[in-house]
């Protein structure tokens, strides 16, 4: 029998490596065209149609670039579409949110202190909240509001906020900044298939028809273009949030999450400014400066974490439960309080640490059959925990592990 949770690991993995490397290539194209746009200057001898254009220098070459406003007055040979990027950031960023989430939703993304659910409904408030989002978000953008882009970033903003807070009601801190991330990120992913794309292919298809294109659909395309720059790094810092509990696990974690976005705004609008050669705002790094420390601040006084108490009687899932019911659930719940919980503590007892690493506690029983795969993976499978096995755990320790995480059927769970 395979082990299953080695094939999901590695799966997760995988796709995650796929999602960073597309994101990679997303941000950086965007954030090239971003500048290149903002660069552009006038010139005498342009073609007719040509709105601008920028000389650059790379990799020992000289580039001659020019951009019509518009279109130019027939199709080029050949054209580049830049497209893939944003549609694979997106397609592996929800596969990556099903083999993490939906897949283990008992443990990272329902939270029955904040909401009874089953996976069933869990799963379908997060996938259906992303959609939503999308249809709410561009019926603004073709409403009146559309001229008026600042007004309509404003209420862009208040409504991730909104969303913020309620992602906060409904799941675990983790899984609120991460979803809402990932409705951000589908709102940016549809600006570029449902509407940027469709209105390049309008214009196209009037140049091949011998039509004058419609300045309209340039500019529509140019203020969802606006709005993917602005959010861009925002989604990036939710995207890592998962990864550091004083941002997820803090009451104030929807907060933290308002002021990231306003500094995006801020950042972008640096180098929007910088690019565009109007100056070097550098007053936009001190409002970014004390945008921070409030993030820290609010991460400091809002730590929002169940009392060793309700841990203990906290109901088990029928998973958990199959876990603490398996042969060698007691060794290995004294090897896992003895070796790594003065650190996986909701006060933590080892120097230097003060907040459990990645939020996840192991000094109760139930604590520790809702971290079992964890265990198996980092402890069992592979010596990552404890780091540079501070706490001395020995093979025989990790043997024990693997034994009763087998004995448990835990290995023929993908997913968990």
């Amino acid at each position: 029998m395979p082990d299953y949770t080695i094939i999901w690991e590695w799966s997760a993995f995988a796709i995650r490596w796929l999602h960073v490397i597309t994101a990679i290539a997303w941000i950086g194209s965007s954030f090239y065209f971003v500048a290149l746009d903002l660069g552009l200057t006038k010139a005498p001898n342009m073609p007719k149609g040509a709105h601008g254009e920028e000389w650059q220098v790379h990799g020992g070459g000289f580039y001659h670039i020019q951009k019509y406003l518009v279109a130019p007055e027939r199709m080029p040979e050949h054209l580049t579409w830049f497209k893939w990027e944003s549609y694979m950031t997106w397609i592996s960023g929800v596969a990556l949110l099903m083999v993490t989430y939906w897949a283990s939703a008992h443990l990272f993304l329902i939270d029955p202190a904040k909401m009874e659910l089953a996976t069933w409904q869990a799963i379908l408030i997060s996938g259906g909240s992303l959609a939503i989002g999308w249809l709410i978000y561009d019926t603004l953008c073709k409403s009146r509001l559309g001229e008026t882009p600042t007004v309509l970033m404003v209420l862009l903003f208040v409504a991730l906020v909104v969303m913020g807070w309620g992602y906060d009601q409904v799941f675990t801190g983790r899984a609120a900044l991460l979803h809402l991330g990932a409705f951000t990120a589908t709102i940016m992913t549809a600006n570029v298939f449902l509407v940027i794309m469709p209105n390049q292919r309008i214009v196209v298809a009037d140049l091949k028809a011998g039509r004058a294109p419609d300045p309209k659909y340039g500019k529509i395309a140019k203020l969802r273009s606006t709005h993917n720059n602005y959010l861009t790094l925002p989604v990036v810092f939710l995207m890592l949030s998962n990864h550091y509990p004083l941002a997820f696990a803090s009451q104030y974690n929807w907060l933290i999450a308002a002021l990231i976005f306003l500094m995006g705004v801020t950042i972008r609008h640096f180098f929007n400014t910088m690019h565009a050669r109007k100056g070097e705002l550098w007053w936009t790094w001190a409002v970014t400066a004390v945008l921070f420390v409030m993030v820290m601040w609010l991460s400091s006084i809002g730590l929002n974490q169940d009392s060793y108490e309700d841990a203990e009687a906290r109901v088990l899932s029928p998973v958990e439960q199959r876990f603490a019911d398996a042969e060698g659930f007691d060794q290995v719940s004294d090897i896992v309080m003895g070796r790594c919980a003065m650190c996986h503590a909701r006060e933590p007892g080892y120097e230097g640490i003060y907040h459990a690493p990645k939020g996840v506690f192991l000094e109760t029983p139930a604590d520790i059959a809702r971290a079992a795969r964890d265990i198996y993976v980092q402890s069992g499978l592979t010596d990552a925990m404890p780091p540079a096995n501070v706490s001395f755990m020995e093979r025989e320790e990790r043997a024990r592990i693997i034994r009763w995480f087998r004995q448990a059927g835990g290995a023929d769970l993908a997913g968990m």
